[in-house]
């Protein structure tokens, strides 16, 4: 409500006096403060123009203000009720004015309620509207995508099913029932049938009893256990042609996990088979030519060391006893190198395996020495062989197949030597569980190997090049066969090389420390009474002079009916058998 001023305060008070001290005594009241303010002024008016004052001078102001007096009080009293009429319905007025500002504050607060309810509807409108045309335009892209990717997909049914039908491989798809529910033209091809003809026949329908039968298994097979599996089978196409496929069948899928059947793809092998039989048919042609070269070459190898060892028993000068050791030492080196290619056969059919023995280390590395020094000798090389204390007495170790790598080393060490030495050292650890690592180091003063060949001499066929060298000639398997036959016994072979200065190989091998006595057979006896049954004049001189050597008396059968004969006719105290015989095998004797 708005503050009253000074003058509103008095009009206010006045008219509360009014209405309190009554109109009717106001009104006397008035007159009387009237007619005591008229006689009063007259009287002071005379007094002041010098006049004499007399009663009748009064009697004119008397009536005067009689007469004026009533109106100007009525006035004034009217004056006042409409005052105080106005002042109460201007109260009301200000009252109602207040009551109306009131609602209209109330109002006004519930207008900017409502305009902020208002704008917050307004602002969730425009989310809403946002929300709405972001939600058509992620609806509209994802039709749009939808559409790109229906399309994508039929374009890639249609380049699936140009792959499929275009692949070289059957493929066929097989339902829950096992009936035909889609296809590749090569089955098409196997069948005489179009993918429509197919849909909804069973293996039965399609191929032979026996192999339906077969199919039939493989698919339960598939299904029962929910994986894949692999077989081979020929199948006959509708030409007559049969070819050999590599069948590969798995259960199939929908993106819920849902099993809907089994695909099958079928590769062509035929080509491969045929390979691989051709691969065996030459392996065992080939197995069987090296065992026949072998046999065949071995005879008359086996004669001349024999022969030519017997001739080093004999009474031979100087320079004849050197000839024979040549021809002895050389026919040694060729029956290892007919060693090297029987076991690269046998390497490569995984068919090479260890023979273990009981090995005196000391007596091997000598007899080993004895050999090489003969070749050594030839080119007045000058062979060293140390033997490093303490060395195990005896080993567990294929003796044959450790020869034979030492010998490859060796033999490659005294060819590449033109002056110096070769020199063969064993040393071996202390017994650790009864395995000692046995350490075969062979040095020579060679020609060398350079760095950038050393990571290859363990190559098949692989040759070291020395221009300046012309005797570097071989098979250039032997070091490879060595790598290979150190690998099967679990070692280490290490090759170091200053090229013009030497070379040094390491064979490191882990053996078995044997506690075995060596089983030395000792002929005790002599005058033995034997049959040699060998049909090859050359084997018959040697094992025949070798045994009457040692005192025996040998009869000999070329054949195995004339060995029966001779075995039925005298007792003999031993017979020695050739396994091939003219006639038939030493089994059958």
């Amino acid at each position: 409500m708005q503050q009253e001023t000074p003058n509103d305060s008095w009009a206010i008070r006045f008219a509360q006096f009014v209405e309190r001290f009554g109109t009717i005594k106001l009104s006397v009241l008035f007159v009387v403060l009237t007619l005591a303010f008229t006689v009063g002024g007259s009287y002071v008016i005379r007094v002041s123009l010098g006049s004499g004052v007399q009663p009748d001078d009064f009697i004119s102001a008397v009536i005067l203000t009689m007469l004026s007096a009533p109106w100007v009080l009525y006035f004034f009293s009217e004056l006042v009720k409409q005052l105080e009429h106005s002042r109460t319905n201007l109260k009301e007025v200000v009252s109602q004015l207040e009551h109306l500002r009131e609602e209209d504050v109330f109002l006004n607060r519930e207008l900017q309620n409502n305009i902020r309810q208002l704008n917050h509807e307004i602002e969730q409108r425009k989310h809403a509207q946002e929300e709405r045309e972001t939600v058509f335009k992620e609806l509209e892209k994802e039709i749009q995508d939808k559409s790109e990717k229906e399309a994508q997909a039929r374009r890639l049914s249609t380049l699936l099913r140009s792959i499929i039908d275009a692949s070289p491989d059957l493929i066929y798809y097989r339902n829950e029932e096992g009936r035909f529910a889609g296809c590749n033209r090569v089955a098409e091809q196997l069948t005489g049938m179009s993918e429509r003809e197919l849909l909804g026949l069973t293996p039965h329908d399609v191929y032979e009893e026996e192999l339906a039968r077969q199919v039939v298994a493989s698919d339960h097979e598939v299904l029962e256990t929910n994986a894949s599996i692999t077989d081979e089978l020929w199948l006959r196409f509708a030409d007559g042609r049969r070819r050999f496929f590599e069948m590969r069948r798995v259960p199939f899928f929908d993106h819920e996990g849902n099993r809907l059947g089994l695909l099958a793809f079928g590769r062509d092998m035929t080509e491969r088979k045929q390979a691989e039989s051709a691969a065996a048919k030459a392996s065992t042609d080939k197995t069987r030519f090296i065992a026949t070269i072998s046999h065949e070459l071995r005879t008359p190898l086996n004669g001349i060391v024999g022969l030519s060892r017997m001739l080093r028993d004999t009474e031979l000068n100087e320079e004849q006893w050197s000839w024979v050791s040549t021809i002895y030492a050389s026919a040694i080196t060729l029956g290892n190198i007919f060693n090297d290619i029987i076991d690269l056969d046998k390497l490569d059919r995984d068919k090479l395996e260890l023979s273990l023995k009981t090995v005196s280390l000391r007596d091997f590395t000598e007899e080993l020495s004895s050999i090489i020094r003969l070749l050594a000798k030839d080119k007045s090389l000058e062979l060293i062989t140390n033997i490093v204390e303490p060395l195990p007495k005896q080993v567990e170790v294929d003796g044959t197949r450790l020869r034979q790598i030492l010998w490859n080393i060796l033999f490659n060490a005294v060819k590449f030597t033109q002056k110096g030495h070769v020199s063969l050292t064993v040393s071996a650890t202390p017994p650790d569980n009864d395995i000692s690592l046995v350490t075969y180091v062979i040095e020579d003063t060679g020609v060398g190997i350079p760095d950038s060949e050393i990571d290859k001499i363990f190559a098949m066929y692989y040759q070291v090049d020395h221009p300046d060298h012309q005797s570097a000639t071989g098979t250039g398997i032997g070091l490879a066969i060595c790598k290979q036959m150190v690998d099967l016994m679990h070692g280490d072979i290490r090759v170091e090389s200053e090229q013009g200065k030497g070379t040094r190989f390491i064979v490191e091998l882990p053996l078995q420390v044997s506690s075995r006595p060596m089983q030395v057979a000792q002929l005790q006896v002599t005058g033995l009474n034997i049959l040699l049954v060998e049909d090859i004049e050359l084997n018959v001189m040697v094992a025949k002079a070798l045994l009457e050597k040692l005192g025996q008396h040998v009869d000999v059968a070329m054949t195995g009916q004339e060995a029966i004969d001779k075995a039925r006719e005298t007792t003999y105290d031993l017979i020695l058998l050739d396994i091939q015989l003219p006639d038939m095998t030493g089994f059958d004797v």
